[in-house]
């Protein structure tokens, strides 16, 4: 953990815009915490009176109604003003949280686990709540009856006080040495808790597949046994926090002992009054409230030091930059296709695993189709990641347009791409929402147009809500080829000058391919269009074929010439009827 991490800078970084509620939060917490100071105060000068027979009854016991009123009411103020404060400091990580997830590169959030930034967004942002509608608010309070109970205190009797600090830096020295172990428990206890969100996540993004492999308990197994970390690493946080709060009390039951022995003895030989006694009792009664709540509000900095650690992981990670507009529309004139080269292309994905692309070099023209086919693992998918710069290239050049890919902003360079994924996601929502999600302000009849060119506008009329039907958790509801069709009409409605494709048939039968087949051959026309294949019959009349294998390009030419001149080709064909199986 850097020292950044593990200091309170980054606490105070997010108090900053709130120093005026921290202001006026602490000022009102500080009147009630005067108000409380003043009742030991109040309890003398009563002892006082019975002592000279006086009757404390009337103008005194109406002072210390009033005085307790406005305590009370000032405390209560002061409470609200700091709880909303730590609200809208929350609120405020949570949106840049989210704000900076979302703009993460892909390949870092590959990294990731999907459940563990879920638990640094919802737990780790919920104990930064607790730090400052909790421990701030008790610290605060805390601190202010500590150095008031002292300062009282001194007033009343200076040998007492010295027996007070000395039990009380007895006290400050344990829990200094007891705080270090709770942060590193409070961080270990929420990485657990990421770990298990985490778990629980790979089971319900597979949930139907471990329903049909009968593997429901060893999944159950797996996520109890991420839950019993969790707990492990939290029973560890509550032992070393009962550790310093059994230290805590037992260091003020000793003191109220030492107090009252060395107290007893200065009213004996005359050197203390009784009601100085008395006071100076109240005062130390006053001092174990705000040492234990100040612990306790130590302890949720702690863990919410440890959270923040977390959150700081993820904003310190580079953020790509976004567009400031956000997508357009779709009414706009579509802009001319664009060409696309690559030339002696390298790349890794690292962790071990063989080299995806091997100077990888093939020129897709602007216009038409063009096809990259090869079996699985030759790195065509890859092709995709690069262009859309979800990865960067290790080596050789990439150009989109005639331009360097990297002197596209990855917003505008997306922007005149059009991608749908070989899974063909489909968010929670309706399928408007879905439809326009890259072009939010698309027009009825841009809509229209596409869902002709997809052929679901018969999906749409048996919806019972049409294009506000609900589509259900990833388009549940929906067919496989109903979401792939889906999926293209999202990316064919932003008009991009390049579409991208992968595996855009997996999931279509052979009256849909057909008609998908009429779909690419149409949008051809106004937009270059390349597309990952296994099913050869999807791209035979494409005007270009890349072969790849084992991450290289090894023949490039027309379905006709492919059959004549690659050996790997005419056995794909082969394998789909395509052509006779060589002999």
């Amino acid at each position: 953990m850097s020292r950044a991490h593990g200091s309170w800078r980054p606490l105070l970084d997010h108090l900053r815009p709130h120093r005026g509620l921290l202001a006026l939060g602490g000022a009102l917490t500080l009147a009630g915490s005067l108000a409380g100071l003043a009742m030991p105060l109040l309890a003398k000068t009563a002892v006082e009176a019975f002592g000279a027979q006086r009757s404390p009854a009337g103008p005194l016991l109406g002072l210390t109604v009033v005085v307790l009123a406005a305590g009370a009411l000032a405390g209560a103020l002061g409470r609200y003003v700091l709880e909303r404060m730590g609200e809208g400091i929350v609120y405020r990580a949570r949106r840049d949280l989210v704000d900076r997830m979302l703009r993460l590169p892909v390949c870092e959030v590959d990294r990731l686990k999907p459940g563990d930034l879920l638990s640094r967004v919802t737990s780790d942002t919920t104990l930064l709540r607790a730090v400052f509608t909790d421990g701030i608010v008790e610290s605060v309070t805390a601190v202010f009856m500590l150095v008031g109970a002292v300062v009282m205190m001194a007033l009343m009797d200076g040998p007492l006080l010295l027996v007070t600090v000395g039990v009380l830096v007895l006290v400050g020295g344990l829990v200094g040495l007891v705080m270090p172990r709770i942060r590193r428990a409070s961080v270990q206890a929420q990485e657990s808790v990421g770990e298990m969100g985490a778990a629980l996540d790979r089971v319900l993004q597979a949930f139907r597949t471990v329903k049909a492999a009968g593997a429901e308990q060893r999944e159950i197994d797996a996520v109890a046994g991420a839950a019993r970390r969790a707990r492990d690493r939290g029973v560890a946080v509550a032992w070393w926090t009962s550790v310093a709060g059994t230290a805590s009390w037992g260091a003020a039951q000793l003191t109220f002992v030492a107090v009252l022995g060395v107290g007893g003895a200065r009213v004996a030989s005359g050197a203390l009054q009784v009601s100085s006694l008395v006071a100076f009792l109240l005062y130390l009664f006053y001092l174990v409230a705000p040492i234990a709540q100040l612990l306790q509000g130590l302890t949720r900095v702690q863990g919410g030091l440890a959270a923040l650690s977390r959150i700081r992981e993820i904003e310190d990670l580079p953020a790509e930059e976004t567009s400031p507009a956000g997508p357009g529309g779709t009414d706009r004139v579509q802009a001319a296709p664009v060409g696309v080269r690559f030339e002696n292309v390298a790349f890794g994905y690292g962790g071990g695993r063989p080299p995806a692309h091997h100077e990888v070099s093939f020129a897709v023209p602007a216009g038409g189709v063009t096809a990259l086919v090869g079996p699985s693992g030759a790195g065509k998918s890859t092709v995709f990641a690069l262009l859309e710069r979800f990865y960067e290239r290790q080596g050789g050049e990439i150009s989109v347009d005639g331009r360097d890919i990297r002197q596209w902003r990855p917003f505008e360079l997306r922007a005149a791409l059009g991608y749908v994924e070989q899974d063909a996601p489909v968010l929670d929502g309706t399928l408007r929402q879905n439809l326009v999600l890259a072009a939010p302000h698309a027009s009825d009849e841009a809509i229209g147009r596409v869902l002709r060119l997809t052929r679901l506008e018969e999906l749409v009329a048996r919806l019972p809500a049409g294009l506000d039907s609900e589509v259900g958790h990833r388009g549940v509801t929906l067919s496989g080829g109903e979401r792939q069709r889906v999926a293209i009409a999202r990316a064919l409605l932003r008009r991009p000058r390049l579409l991208l494709l992968d595996e855009a048939t997996s999931q279509l039968d052979a009256v849909n391919e057909l008609l998908l087949r009429e779909v690419i051959a149409e949008v051809s026309s106004e937009t270059t269009v390349l597309v990952i294949a296994h099913r050869l019959s999807t791209v035979a009349g494409a005007d270009q074929i890349v072969v790849m294998e084992g991450g290289r390009v090894r023949a490039t030419g027309t379905h006709a010439d492919l059959l004549g001149t690659d050996d790997l080709y005419r056995e794909l064909a082969a394998t789909q009827f395509l052509a006779a199986r060589p002999a």
